[in-house]
């Protein structure tokens, strides 16, 4: 996030997208709500679904899944023809504006309708009360990102930030909130394919070197392969052995039946996890691991808050803490690794890390300290690009609309989206192992129009076989509005029904996020 999750109080109007907020942000959710109730702060949602935060939109803008650029882009094209555009901003703080200005030109309000199905006033009215606030917020989350469009889609909401100026002030910014407690912090300390800590780049030389004299070794100069890709490669025999810790493909990733076949390619899985899960039943070896309420270290949230986790009671059994288990493996592959504490990692973390360097132990007893923080005297940055981008210029990028990989036919007429639930987390690897959770939410559904369900005979509770050119599940029929007719719902917490043995594995060619949110599929009553 750009900004704090408490600042969100302080915004005047929200464009929320991609994001089931009340459902899997309800802690953050409430902030957004109090602005809205309590201060008659506005909020624009879009979203092709009827979900709990429609109830307190001034203008609910529902598009077709897979059509954010044509919505974000017609946006800007009404900003700019209205000149609502902060043109201050744009020359001091931006580049290639007109570029995108000529870009956005043919998304007028009438041709977006067309690709959305938005009705163009309402785009109008949400292009307005976006411009004109003092201080508007956007809140984004995978409904953004999971998409083959997915990096243009978040250029894209920052190409509205800036065009707007509504950036870098409290009340603003573009934030994206994470699907798990440690993302930020996984991504911060380098775990995407491409990067060292502190998105110091593993291609460019001077950026390897500090890491390389701190370790004391030759670091690679190519990027490494993202999860699809080592998907890909486990199924054609290039890669021969996996590690994979605290995450379960067999749930997670698309096209299951796919990723099936190549994990039982390899030579040798290891799953590395606090509890065996589905990915578990292919491994080789199950390195169990301990939970977070058993050991100590930092987690870094969403906001960019860096904390603190205290050991609060002894692991089970063999469980030892993850870095404990790395550092073992290490030192079997040859490699003298000296680390005696999740301390000792911390304090290494404020040496060769600079965004963390100021966020020690000592300070995170009292409280969570937001990066960068450069040194021990710095407060922490509470809000980003206050007065320049990282790059020094904010860069507009010229983004257009392009269809998803896989749109319904005559075989397959209906859109699935796929998402979470409240009382369901991720790969429900923990949450349905609690008879609470599991009362709430007992078996897998669909969700589907109550038009779309006369039509094919379906009533409520009624078993339906859902099928894609992947794969077919069967799940309750839960018949409702939510979602308009021609789309349905499915989340992906149940392994008996695992959504994702329909989804497509397109990925988006830049970050190699799958399709996740839109895929064609056929529905049909059960006998």
């Amino acid at each position: 996030m750009t900004n704090s999750i408490s600042d969100l109080e302080e915004s005047n109007c929200f464009l929320i997208t991609g994001t089931n907020t009340t459902e899997n942000h309800p802690v953050i959710s409430t902030f957004i709500k109090r602005a809205v109730t309590q201060r008659g702060a506005k909020l624009i949602l879009a979203d092709p679904r009827n979900i709990d935060l429609a109830r307190f939109a001034t203008v609910w803008i529902r598009q077709k899944p897979g059509t954010d650029i044509a919505w974000i882009n017609g946006l800007m094209n009404v900003i700019i023809s209205e000149g609502l555009h902060n043109e201050a901003f744009i020359a001091e703080r931006t580049e290639n504006f007109e570029a995108v200005r000529e870009a956005v030109k043919k998304y007028t309000p009438e041709y977006v309708e067309k690709i959305t199905g938005i009705p163009a006033e309402d785009l109008r009215k949400a292009a307005r009360l976006y411009a004109k606030s003092e201080a508007s917020a956007i809140v984004y989350a995978m409904g953004i990102t999971q998409h083959i469009t997915g990096t243009d889609n978040v250029k894209s909401l920052a190409n509205l930030a800036m065009l707007t100026g509504q950036i870098g002030r409290p009340g603003t910014g573009v934030n994206p909130l994470r699907g798990q407690n440690n993302v930020q912090g996984a991504c911060d300390m380098g775990c995407l394919p491409g990067n060292l800590p502190a998105y110091k780049k593993v291609a460019e030389a001077a950026e390897r070197k500090p890491f390389e004299d701190a370790w004391g070794t030759a670091l690679p100069d190519k990027a490494g392969l993202t999860i699809p890709k080592i998907i890909e490669g486990a199924a054609k025999g290039t890669i021969k052995a996996l590690v994979v810790m605290g995450e379960n493909p067999m749930m997670s990733d698309p096209d299951i039946d796919h990723v099936e076949k190549a994990l039982g390619k390899l030579d040798l899985l290891v799953v590395q996890d606090i509890f065996p899960n589905e990915t578990a039943q292919f491994a080789h070896v199950v390195l169990p691991s301990s939970a977070w309420a058993e050991k100590e270290g930092t987690f870094t949230n969403t906001e960019r808050r860096v904390q603190r986790v205290r050991k609060a009671v002894g692991a089970p059994g063999e469980a030892r803490d993850d870095w404990q288990i790395i550092t073992m493996l290490a030192h079997k592959l040859g490699s003298d690794w000296g680390y005696g504490s999740a301390r000792e990692i911390a304090d290494e973390i404020c040496r060769v890390t600079p965004s963390y360097a100021g966020i020690t132990y000592e300070r995170l007893e009292k409280e969570g300290i937001q990066w960068p923080c450069p040194n021990a005297q710095h407060p922490g940055t509470p809000i980003l690009h206050t007065h320049a981008f990282t790059r020094g210029k904010g860069l507009f990028s010229v983004c257009e609309h392009k269809a998803p990989a896989e749109e319904p036919d005559a075989d397959f007429p209906f859109v699935l989206t796929t998402g979470r639930i409240l009382y369901q987390y991720h790969t429900a690897t923990m949450s349905r192992r609690s008879k609470g959770l599991v009362s709430r939410t007992p078996e897998a559904f669909i969700e589907i129009n109550a038009e779309d369900a006369q039509r094919l005979g379906i009533g409520q509770g009624d078993p339906v076989e859902v099928s894609s050119r992947r794969g077919t599940i069967e799940v309750a029929a839960q018949i409702s509005n939510r979602c308009e007719s021609g789309i349905v719902f499915i989340p992906f917490h149940y392994n008996e029904a695992a959504v994702n043995r329909l989804t497509v594995a397109e990925v988006d060619p830049v970050a190699n996020i799958p399709e996740y949110k839109v895929c064609a599929v056929k529905i049909r009553k059960v006998a």
